[in-house]
This record gives C-alpha cells, structure tokens and sequence, in this order.
C-alpha cells in the first residue's frame, strides 16, 4: 500500500503537468480559431520565413555530415568534416581566435556605444535629436567609413596619416599600413565600431521615446534617487525589447565581421591576420564549392552564435533586479 501512495505522490506532479501543457495548447487553439483571419494575414510570411530559414538550416546541418560539391549526390560521411575542422585545418583555427576576438571587442563595445550615445541624444531637443541622429547614423548607410579610412591610412605618402608623420618626421618611409599584419585588425575594429551605429541604435532611441514619463514620478515617490538609478530600475526594464533586439544585431554583426576587412584590406588578408570564420565559409562554400566542409563551418557559427545570444538574453533578464 506505502508503495502505491508514493507511486501516486510521484504521478502527481507529472499529471499536473501534463494538465497545464494541454491546458495552453487548448487555449492556444482557441486563439488561432478566434484570429483565424490574422493568422491568414500572416501566412505568407511564415512561408517565407520557412522556406528560406528554417529549411536552410537544418539541410546544412545534414549536408554537414556529407561530401557534398553541388554536383554529385551527398555522400554521408559522418564526423569527418568535424575532424577536419579542429584537427587538420590550422587557418579554421586561426579564423576562430580572429572570429572572437573581433566579436569580443566590437560587440559589447558597439553595444555600450550605440545604447550610451542613444541615451545622450534621447536628452536634446526634438530638432536637435533628429539631427544628431542622422549625422551618427550616416556612416553606417553611406559607406563613407571604408573610403575615408583608406584615404587616410593609405600606404603611399598621400595618405594623410603617412603625410602627418613625414611631416612630424616619426617616420622615414611611408607605413603600408594595410599590408602589415600588425596593423590591419586594430584598422578593422575602428571602423566596425564606428559604422555599428545602425538598426540597433535606432532601435535604442525609439525605446528610450518610448518610456512612460509617469514611471520616473512613480520611481521617486518609491525611493529612486539619481539619474543612474532612474536608468538601471526604470529605464532599462521598460526597453527590454529594444534591448534584446539591439544585442541580436549586436552579434550578428560581430560574428558576420568580415565586409569590412574585404573592403581596407583585400581577401584574404596578410598573413590571414584577420582572417575570420566568415571568410573561411565563403572560401570553402563560394570558391571551392566544397560544401558539405562548409556546411559544417556554418555550423560551428551558427552554434556559436545560438550560445551568444543565451548568454546576452541571461544578462538582460538581470537588468532592473
């Protein structure tokens, strides 16, 4: 009988359970038979969405697992490609160590920059704001950043920085700068933080427009009682979605660095010193048409981008507490 009463102690909670997930998937129904003409509205989307992401992802996740060259038929070989990726390939290895530490730098530091200058601009005057806005803003549509850097930085005594320190005589012969390894990633991460002003940083001033006014009166009534506590109690918990939308963008582009060394640089770079997984995809994906070995590099990226994206949303449900 004892047996029995602790068999029937342990079902319950399961049971319980098991009521609650029916529970939600009944009223889940529920709602989509009661907005059936939205979700019509919304099919079309969800089409394309599916056909060109989800469906992607898992057949490159199977082609992985395959030699595959886009002309003959997938031959499974299971972790080869795997094996060869941490095992044989020592430049994948190198566009990791780059992949990270462009993505350890640019992304928390575009981040912190894109949301610090929002919130000095969400401070000015309407007219002001806008125009603030696009001037911060222009870079990052315009294209401006790669031709200004190479105007500056180029390797001749033409290029301005050259000029300056010919002139200051720092220098005898003119830096290619470009051209040396220990130049080249510091030059890329200026300009990726420079033109990371983007959808995120739209995304932040929008969120701070956003923040009911009534809340900072609330927040003094209730003990608030400076500006960086308006900001951690108030401000951030209320732009929860701008934020997380704006890390999301965050690391999708520090991952996806790699335009911006094609553009100051070349590709490859020298000495593959800035050399990233992006790269290392493209390379094996678009000119070798290898692409069961690539498929398995987008792989690792989008596993390792999947665990970012963890991370950052573990930190912000932090933000406020």
């Amino acid at each position: 009988m004892s047996n029995k009463v602790a068999d029937a102690a342990q079902a319950a909670p399961k049971r319980a359970v098991a009521r609650k997930d029916m529970s939600k998937l009944q009223w889940t129904l529920k709602e989509m038979k009661n907005n059936w003409v939205a979700y019509i509205m919304l099919a079309p989307y969800y089409l394309i969405f599916l056909t060109f992401t989800i469906i992607p992802v898992f057949v490159s996740f199977f082609l992985s697992f395959t030699s595959f060259n886009m002309i003959e038929a997938p031959v499974f070989i299971g972790m080869d490609n795997y094996a060869r990726l941490f095992l044989d390939d020592d430049i994948f290895i190198l566009a990791c160590q780059n992949t990270l530490i462009f993505a350890a730098v640019t992304g928390p530091v575009s981040y912190l920059l894109s949301f610090t200058i929002a919130w000095f601009i969400n401070e000015l005057p309407p007219k002001l704001r806008a125009f603030i806005t696009l001037i911060f803003y222009a870079p990052n549509i315009s294209g401006s950043a790669y031709m200004i850097f190479q105007v500056a930085f180029s390797s001749d005594s033409y290029g301005l920085v050259n000029g300056w320190l010919l002139d200051l005589e720092m220098i005898d012969t003119p830096i290619l700068f470009f051209q040396n390894a220990s130049y080249v990633m510091p030059l890329c991460i200026v300009v990726a933080l420079w033109t990371s002003l983007g959808a995120g940083f739209l995304s932040f001033i929008a969120g701070f427009q956003t923040v009911d006014r009534s809340m900072y009166e609330a927040g003094a009534v209730d003990g608030v009682k400076n500006r960086w506590q308006e900001l951690w109690y108030i401000t951030l918990p209320a732009m929860r979605p701008q934020l997380m939308f704006g890390a999301i963008l965050a690391i999708t582009g520090a991952f996806g660095f790699g335009g911006i060394v094609d553009a100051l640089a070349g590709n490859p770079s020298v000495d593959y010193c800035a050399w990233t997984i992006m790269h290392h995809l493209n390379d094996y994906g678009g000119a070798r048409f290898e692409t069961g070995y690539a498929s398995a590099i987008a792989t690792i990226l989008f596993i390792i981008m999947i665990g970012s994206n963890k991370i950052v949303n573990i930190l912000l449900k932090k933000v406020g507490q």
